[in-house]
C-alpha cells in the first residue's frame, strides 16, 4: 500500500470523514463539491440543528438502526436491539431498511 493509498483510506473511514470533507468543500476523490450542493446541506441541517429532541434513547435507536441495517442481518439486529433493551425492529424499518425481507 502507498502512503498516498493509505492517507486517501484514512481520510475516508470514521464517523467524521464525511463531516470533515463537506467542511473542506472537497469530496473524496479531491474535486470540490459544488457550491449549491454545499449550500442546500448547510440549510437542510440548520434547520435539523433547531429541531427538538424526542430523547437521546430514540435518537440511539434510530441511529443504530439506520447504520446497522448495512452491516447486521435483520434478525440479528432485531435481537440485539431487544437484548439491549430497546423497541424491536418495526414493520416499516424492515420494509424500508431490507426491502421487506
Amino acid at each position: 500500500m502507498t502512503a498516498e493509498t493509505n492517507q486517501v483510506n484514512s481520510t475516508t473511514k470514521g464517523a467524521d470523514a464525511i463531516d470533515e470533507a463537506i467542511a473542506k468543500g472537497i469530496d473524496f476523490d479531491g474535486t470540490p463539491i459544488p457550491t449549491a450542493k454545499l449550500d442546500l446541506y448547510n440549510q437542510v441541517m440548520a434547520l435539523e440543528a433547531n429541531r427538538q429532541r424526542s430523547g437521546v434513547s430514540n435518537t440511539m435507536r434510530s441511529r443504530i438502526v439506520r447504520i446497522g441495517a448495512k452491516h447486521i442481518p435483520q434478525p440479528e439486529l432485531d435481537q440485539k436491539l431487544i437484548e439491549a433493551g430497546f423497541a424491536p425492529l418495526k414493520e416499516k424499518e424492515i420494509a424500508f431498511f431490507y426491502g421487506g425481507k
